[in-house]
């Protein structure tokens, strides 16, 4: 029986990889500068950060749907990640700028005038000059990589290991991350924080050294990227589910209390799947942030991570497959109401502009979607399915 599963949880990842594959070969074809042109390049970017959004709902279901640990706050990994690629995106275009000014002028500069003109023209929008010591590895690419992943996984690891050992659970639980959320977000706001506040860092599409072979090429290696890195983390998680390890977080889901009797560490599996998960989300954000080109406080305000829960409710929690159909259908949405592409309606008394009501449609769809179906669109399908059958 066990066999059986695994098989099967195989055969439909295999099915998904073959999919997202041919998925990905079709939107080249379609593309600007490897296709016919169908495409344009700011859909491509849609579907390259829709991508990235779904490996966040992906992570999310994990901690949520199989663990049963309702993070409100795992949109604040996600922002992390961006913000330390952000930082090396930003100082390695600012110190090309200034560097070739120089070259221009004929004027030598020494290692610190360098650095106080990158930081002028990095914080001269927020009145600084110096450049903080949290850009202290912004130079060196490989070691802003690892900040991806460690910045994330250490501000998890330190919640969670607080959190869990004090055997904090359920709400109380949901509203801490909240809090964790908020309290990031003000302190990213200010512009004291190193990271220029509202303003947050922005040009980070011009991809420093490869600019010149334009962003319609740039943005398809992004949208490769993304698509690559949804499968390795679908199969990352599957690998883990289908195990020993990940019949215990399920347990532990069901009934942590029994799980403890058994002598099970809850606390060590709870604090794993927590920083991995949030880890994912970084890296997730890192992949993101340089197709949307710009980050700022707000991307990580707390209602971005109860976005991500509405997402993995309405695809289907506890269903890998349903996180990616609920985070890609709304952000799909998304773009297509808030982009001014949907009509408007006139009523007569009344424009509905979808503008300002896309918001108003997604509450209601997540509560029809609720009522008709709790397992989210993925049940609703599966439903249809077995009675076509």
């Amino acid at each position: 029986m066990i066999n059986k599963i695994k098989y099967s949880l195989n055969q439909h990842l295999l099915i998904f990889v073959i999919t997202m594959f041919l998925f990905t070969i079709l939107v080249t074809f379609l593309s600007e500068p490897y296709g016919i042109n169908l495409i344009s390049t700011s859909f491509v970017k849609v579907l390259g950060k829709t991508l990235c959004l779904c490996i966040a709902a992906v992570a999310m279901d994990v901690v949520w749907g199989y663990c049963g640990i309702l993070s409100l706050g795992h949109f604040a990994f996600f922002g992390l990640g961006g913000y330390m690629i952000g930082m090396w995106l930003m100082y390695e275009r600012t110190e090309l700028i200034v560097l070739n000014s120089i070259n221009e002028m004929q004027l030598p500069l020494t290692t610190s005038e360098l650095k106080e003109a990158i930081g002028n023209q990095i914080f001269g929008v927020v009145g600084g000059k110096e450049i903080p010591s949290i850009w202290i590895f912004a130079d060196n690419v490989y070691l802003q990589l690892l900040l991806v992943v460690l910045v994330p996984g250490l501000l998890a690891f330190i919640f969670g290991w607080l959190a869990f050992r004090s055997r904090v659970t359920g709400v109380y639980l949901s509203i801490l991350t909240q809090a964790m959320t908020l309290a990031l977000s003000l302190y990213l706001f200010q512009n004291d924080s190193g990271l220029r506040g509202n303003n947050g860092l922005s040009g980070l599409q011009n991809i420093p050294h490869i600019e010149g072979l334009g962003q319609p090429t740039i943005s398809i290696w992004f949208f490769w990227l993304s698509s690559i890195a949804l499968s390795l983390t679908l199969f990352i998680f599957k690998f883990i589910l289908s195990s020993k390890f990940g019949s215990v977080i399920t347990a532990i889901r069901d009934n942590e209390t029994r799980l403890r009797f058994f002598g099970y560490n809850v606390e060590s599996y709870k604090l794993f799947i927590f920083v991995l998960t949030a880890i994912i989300t970084g890296l997730a954000g890192a992949i993101y942030y340089p197709q949307a080109g710009i980050i700022n406080p707000a991307e990580i305000a707390p209602i971005a991570s109860i976005y991500l829960a509405v997402w993995v409710a309405i695809g289907g929690r506890g269903k890998l497959y349903g996180a990616i159909l609920g985070a890609s259908s709304v952000s799909l949405l998304s773009s297509w109401f808030t982009g001014g592409n949907a009509p408007n309606i006139d009523l007569g008394f009344y424009t509905i502009e979808w503008v300002n009501w896309w918001t108003v449609f997604l509450g209601l769809g997540f509560v029809l979607i609720t009522i008709v179906s709790k397992n989210g669109l993925i049940g609703f399908l599966n439903n249809i399915i077995i009675k076509a059958k």
